[in-house]
């Protein structure tokens, strides 16, 4: 049985290694290759395969996400011009490497989540971005475009998770959260008081960003030496991955987890919080769209709102919150190449980037447009701080090309979290992720 392969330009020799990954890519080539449309006026166009934005308020008036910010940076030069990519960051990665795997010059920039970034880079899909892409760009951010110790790509957003909570809830409990807090001291007082833990634990990869979190507050990680691809080293089985592996269990097999937590996501967590103010409420770890979303629901729901630095998973050991977002690459088979080098600079603007997060409630990469009075307009100072804070010290996933392959097998242990064994899972899940990645199992 053969190791799983990345896709990448140039594999290592291994003895029980076979290629396993992408067979149909020959079949389809052909099908996918198209060329760049210049038009009538033999002014270049840039393609820019986008993921999808929130839907633009009924009152928007112009072009909306990153589709207006491709009109802003078109000029008299070139055109930059979107597709659309699928909703589901699985299935953008599986079209964007289809397309790259058959040299598809019809791809000039593409958005990419960071968590797929190493992948692209090392099968050699990425051509240089700017040399100043980086500068004044928040740690994290700056982790999550990197790969090999170089940047890679250009972030243009960053995400981040926060606690959000009901005030009343933790008034109640008799927390102070102008201090950080424990995983423990939250599920306890959610316990305590008939409220709920919301958290993201549906079989996917929102999951194993939990844990992953969890894992890397605890001062460890699932995997290190990523640059050995599938022999870098699985550091699941440690004091760390028990930690982790003790909140999961306690949280679901108490009265604080929601319902459905084995099926739960982003969107399903929301109306854990309360749904309006007579509700108990509860605690919940979410990306940054929270803020505008509650703002449009119940008024008094809202002005209960309170949010804090993610939980600590060790009590003082400050906490390592994720971090998505979404980087900016410019494909190695772009006829274009120095126009979507210019174009990548447009796009990433601090101009762009304050404009975007206006519009979509996605935070810029950039640390000086924290400081933006346009943003200051839309987000109360101390969330916009919580939220650059969090950014610049964030646990990034591991930047592996291999990390679609740890996840499945990760999740293959740790789910349904109701079964999650502090004493058993980290070591039954380090020894699976290391039979995957040695080819003697398969996810």
């Amino acid at each position: 049985m053969g190791r799983p392969e990345p896709v990448t330009a140039s594999r290592r020799k291994h003895p029980r290694r076979r290629q396993v990954a992408l067979g149909m890519v020959a079949v389809i080539a052909s099908s996918l290759l198209a060329a760049c449309g210049g038009g009538d006026s033999g002014k270049p166009t840039l393609t820019w395969y986008i993921n999808p934005d929130p839907t633009a308020p009924d009152d928007f008036k112009g072009t909306f996400g990153q589709a207006g910010i491709a009109e802003r940076c078109s000029t008299d030069q070139y055109t930059v011009e979107t597709e659309l990519l699928p909703q589901s960051a699985t299935e953008q990665r599986i079209q964007l490497l289809r397309r790259l795997a058959a040299e598809d010059t019809s791809i000039d920039l593409m958005s990419l989540d960071p968590v797929f970034t190493a992948e692209f880079a090392d099968a050699g899909y990425l051509a240089p971005v700017p040399a100043n892409a980086s500068e004044g760009v928040l740690q994290g951010a700056v982790e999550g475009a990197s790969w090999d110790g170089k940047l890679v790509a250009a972030p243009l957003w960053a995400n981040t998770q926060v606690l959000w909570y009901r005030k009343s809830l933790a008034e109640a409990a008799r927390l102070d959260m102008s201090q950080p807090v424990t995983w423990d001291q939250v599920i306890d007082a959610a316990v305590e008081n008939k409220g709920t833990v919301g958290v993201q634990a549906n079989k996917y990869e929102g999951y194993v960003v939990w844990i992953n979190a969890l894992i890397t507050s605890a001062g460890g990680a699932i995997i290190t030496e990523t640059d050995k691809g599938a022999d870098a080293a699985v550091g699941v089985d440690s004091e760390a991955g028990t930690v982790a592996a003790g909140i999961v269990e306690k949280l679901a097999n108490s009265s604080a987890a929601q319902a459905d937590i084995s099926v739960s996501n982003e969107g399903t967590v929301i109306p854990y919080l309360g749904e309006k103010a007579s509700d108990p409420g509860g605690f919940m770890v979410n990306w940054t769209f929270i803020y505008a979303t509650v703002k449009g629901g119940d008024e008094a729901v809202f002005k209960d709102l309170g949010w804090a630095r993610y939980p600590q998973s060790v009590e003082g050991k400050e906490s390592r919150p994720p971090i998505g977002g979404i980087n900016i690459g410019i494909s190695a088979f772009s006829e274009n190449s120095d126009l979507a080098t210019q174009a990548v600079e447009c796009i990433t603007s601090e101009e762009n980037q304050i404009q975007y997060a206006i519009e979509t409630g996605n935070m810029p990469a950039s640390e000086a447009t924290y400081d933006s009075e346009a943003l200051k307009e839309q987000f109360p100072t101390d969330l916009l701080e919580l939220f650059r804070e969090s950014i610049d010290t964030a646990g990034p996933r591991p930047p592996s090309p291999y990390w679609n392959t740890v996840v499945s097998a990760v999740l293959s242990k740790w789910h349904p979290p109701s079964q999650v064994d502090e004493q058993t899972t980290p070591q039954e899940t380090a020894t699976f992720i290391n039979a995957v990645l040695d080819g003697d199992a398969l996810v």
